[in-house]
């Protein structure tokens, strides 16, 4: 019978293709597919900040996957300091006296708590096993702008839907299942969770005929990268619960399965709670079923649309081209991969890391981790856990220019438990004052070093980076109070610890940061061998700097003048740069010209201060042209590897203005960069590619960093005709740009208060008078038309 369903699927998918064909041309917000999804990473995501789910679409044998962010092994109770300042001055000697390897080795033996790698965790598993044959007319889509998931397909003559989405409004993942057969249709619901390395961790109970129940534990019982295993056998609680409401028809549990027979029509709810939000979790979760009783299907869908379209109705984009919208998302990919052009491509994937992180990322949640929400693991690439050498930072780039800044708030309230756990660590370990932390980070905001190898994990600037964030927030929301109650206190935390941190060279008197590191990169050592520690780093110094930079700019903008701040603008004068330009032309990545065994590493981060930071600028070209060299020289030995790592170089090349740079790569991330269901490939799945991908295509519209606006910096030829609305500049300024035979043509600016700004575009500049509330039309010659 299997066989005979899915050679009948494979008949009808191939005449399914030209059915839809003209049913979706024009829709240029939906993925569509005319199969199911092959695997997990051809699934289709759904979202709702806190909850999610990955749908296949199979109309023989559905699996919807469920996830919930806060499903992690552990507490907060394991681990703090290990090293002590002893240590610390010990590899510090070593550095200095060139012993390098044994520095390395040293720096891990010491500080590294290596066998902690915890990882975050699937919910488990829906399955809906469908009792109906002779499948035709199947198509699968997302539709971005209302997000929900929808399967359609006609069995036995009869259509069949099934639509999926996770309700923030409301908090609940729903899945409706209808069909036009007079005779309903019959099919058995199942959930289950994967057993961790041989321990069920849960239980799965009907206690009720329409309902089940699946209760567990989230534990560990091996490492994600570490040699010996690890055992922990407690964790976040949790209990997830589905009913169902069917119209017609009969529903009868049976052995922990729900069996629907004759049904036209089910809704099933579930519902999730844990004990990282709720003490009394199981309560919680009939609160939320108590409060849908007073909802029906309809009315929670128009309330999930709304909740979401307040977010994702604020930002459109049109490249002027969506004549493939007849093609189904596959076949697109696939002449993309063949060298053609997709603008409306393109689009999709702008507006996809926007669908992405409003799904993953909603105030109250836990923030965006590697693979936002979406995990079918128990152990999961990489622990789907907190990187803070660029992955978890890349995950919230598109936040302020996207125009979906609130979305930031679950990474300030991580980084702000961070902090607290980091001044404990700062403190007993390396006996400075502040706060600090290291390169990866969980649910639980452990701040400590965990590192196998001092290459990967001994950096200290992962705090110092997510600092940035609180900056840059203020910058394009103006909330001074964000900026004393938050921002200020998180910012005078990190330079804390970076002014004990810094050592005085004899050499010449400036400020270095040792031991440093350049993110999971190496050097030759003078023996030839590679080697991590090294005297100060471009990144390291750069990450000082603007930690420095910002806290006194801050201090200014709320009139504090301290002590404090004046000690930390002498240690900024005194400061060694972190740009200086080797032989070659490039900019060092080390305190001093090595070679490097990975000379095409996918780690750029020398150019932390081109972007994200903004200390390189076209003001100064002989620093914009080594940036470019940099970069060059990365790509022709190799780099650019994994998904996020090409769209770090779009935006590079956004910030060099370049154009024609950025499209290739643009290009190039679509040819290699991503799965059928458009999500990033590292390989495996990573979702921070998505996100850097959005983030790069509005800064090649529009950029702020530099205190005015720059318009249309880096517009690629074959982006001839388009326009976009809603982008976000720092300053608070929205703005609409649109343009022809790749000229602007009309530019609007939108502020929340008076103010004056410089606009650029091009050669042309000007100055313009904002007025809250109001907005400002300019022509293409920088002239204002609305007066």
């Amino acid at each position: 019978m299997k066989n005979s369903i899915k050679l009948l699927l494979v008949l009808a998918f191939l005449i399914s293709s030209e059915n839809y064909a003209q049913q979706e041309a024009g829709n240029k917000n939906i993925l569509w597919y005319t199969t199911p999804a092959e695997n997990w990473d051809h699934a289709l995501p759904v979202g709702n900040g806190r909850m999610g789910a990955m749908v296949f679409g199979d109309p023989e044998s559905e699996r919807i996957q469920l996830n919930e962010d806060s499903l992690w092994p552990g507490g907060p109770d394991w681990g703090n300091s290990k090293g002590t300042p002893e240590d610390l001055a010990e590899i510090r000697k070593l550095v200095e006296a060139g012993q390098f390897h044994l520095a390395d080795s040293l720096i891990v033996e010491r500080f590294s708590y290596k066998g902690v790698a915890r990882s975050h965790q699937t919910m488990g598993d829906l399955f809906i096993e469908y009792q109906h044959e002779n499948i035709k007319d199947y198509k699968r889509s997302l539709d971005l702008e209302n997000a929900v998931a929808s399967t359609t397909y006609t069995a036995d003559g009869y259509s069949v839907t099934q639509d999926v989405f996770s309700s923030a409004e409301d908090d609940v993942l729903i899945v409706k299942i209808k069909t036009e057969n007079p005779d309903g249709i019959a099919f058995k619901l199942t959930m289950s969770r994967p057993e961790d390395n041989g321990h069920q961790t849960v239980e799965v109970t009907s206690p009720q005929d329409n309902m089940l129940n699946m209760r567990g534990m989230v534990t560990q019982y091996a490492g994600a990268r570490d040699s010996e295993p690890v055992e922990i056998d407690y964790g976040v609680k949790f209990e997830a619960i589905l009913k169902a409401e069917i119209e017609k028809g009969t529903v009868e549990a049976k052995n922990n399965t729900l069996q629907f027979k004759n049904v036209k029509e089910a809704v099933l709810y579930i519902v999730a709670s844990t004990s990282f939000y709720h003490e009394d979790f199981a309560a919680n979760n009939q609160k939320t079923l108590e409060k849908l009783q007073n909802k029906n299907y309809k009315e929670l869908l128009e309330r999930h649309i709304a909740d979401y379209q307040q977010f994702y109705n604020r930002t459109s984009l049109n490249l002027g081209d969506d004549h493939l919208d007849s093609l189904t998302t596959t076949t697109r990919l696939e002449r993309v991969k063949e060298g053609q052009q997709d603008l409306g491509l393109v689009e999709k994937l702008f507006q996809y890391g926007r669908y992405l992180l409003i799904s993953s990322s909603r105030p109250g949640t836990n923030p965006a981790n590697l693979q936002g929400l979406w995990n079918e693991h128990i152990q999961a690439p990489w622990n789907a856990d907190y990187h803070l050498n660029i992955n978890l930072q890349m995950n919230y780039w598109p936040a302020g220019p996207a125009n979906l800044i609130e979305l930031q708030e679950p990474l300030f309230d991580l980084t702000d438990r961070l902090i607290e756990r980091g001044k404990i660590l700062a403190r007993e370990q390396y006996g400075m004052s502040g706060t600090v932390a290291h390169q990866t980070t969980d649910l639980w905001a452990a701040p400590w070093m965990q590192a196998e190898t001092a290459y990967w994990g001994s950096w200290i600037h992962g705090g110092g980076w997510l600092a940035q964030h609180y900056w840059e927030h203020y910058r394009f929301t103006q909330d001074t109070t964000f900026l004393k109650e938050r921002a200020y206190p998180a910012l005078k935390a990190y330079a804390e610890f970076y002014s004990d941190w810094l050592t005085e060279d004899p050499r010449d008197g400036t400020l270095i940061s040792t031991p440093e590191t350049s993110p999971e990169n190496r050097y030759l050592a003078p023996d030839g061998e590679p080697a991590a520690l090294s005297r100060g780093t471009a990144m390291g110094h750069q990450i000082i700097a603007e930690v420095f930079d910002n806290t006194i700019a801050s201090a200014e903008i709320l009139g504090k003048s301290d002590e404090f701040t004046q000690k930390i603008k002498a240690q900024r004068a005194q400061l060694r740069t972190g740009i200086q330009i080797g032989n070659d032309g490039r900019i060092l990545e080390w305190d001093r010209e090595y070679e490097e065994p990975e000379k095409g590493h996918r780690h750029i981060s020398h150019l932390y201060a081109l972007h994200p930071g903004d200390d390189i600028t076209v003001e100064d070209p002989e620093l914009f042209e080594a940036a470019r060299k940099t970069i060059e020289h990365r790509l022709e030995h190799g780099g650019a590897g994994p998904g996020w790592s090409r769209a770090w170089i779009i935006n590079f090349y956004a910030r060099l203005l370049d154009a024609e740079a950025a499209q290739k790569h643009i290009n190039l991330f679509m040819q290699r960069s991503i799965y059928p269901n458009l999500l990033d490939i590292h390989p495996p799945f990573q979702i921070d590619g998505n996100f850097g991908f959005t983030a790069g295509i509005a800064e090649m519209l529009l950029q702020s960093h530099e205190g005015f606006l720059r318009i249309l910096p880096a517009l690629p030829v074959e982006w001839a005709k388009g326009n976009v609305s809603g982008l976000k500049a720092r300053g608070n300024i929205e703005v609409g740009i649109s343009w022809k035979q790749g000229l602007l043509e009309e530019l609007s600016l939108t502020s929340e208060t008076n103010k004056t700004i410089r606009v650029v575009y091009g050669e042309q500049e000007t100055e313009v008078a904002l007025v809250a509330g109001k907005s400002i039309i300019l022509n293409k010659k920088l002239k204002i038309k609305n007066r």
